[in-house]
């Protein structure tokens, strides 16, 4: 992960997605227009949380999070999501 200067507040945390799926398990190619938007990625942010709710991801996990969770944003020509952490399912 390269350095970010982006710095999340409270209790929020900022995702870069995982790329799409270009091929299905059986070699089927998908096209642009049938992807589906990724639902895993990885931190590369964290806030400092707050006095009720400490945040416990790091950075460099990786996490799944809701279909339409966080909100999307480039950063010097990359992608990424901001998100509550409590946003998040689950850390894989």
């Amino acid at each position: 992960m390269s350095n970010i200067s982006i710095q999340p507040l409270a209790d929020r945390i900022l995702v870069a997605p995982a790329a799409a799926e270009t091929k299905t398990s059986s070699g089927i190619i998908i096209p642009d227009t049938a992807k589906e938007k990724p639902q895993k990625g990885t931190v590369v942010a964290v806030g400092p949380g707050t006095t009720d709710q400490p945040v416990t991801l790091q950075v460099g996990d990786v996490v799944l999070y809701g279909k339409y969770s966080g909100t999307e944003l480039n950063h010097e020509g990359e992608d990424y999501l901001i998100m509550k952490e409590s946003d998040v399912l689950a850390k894989i």
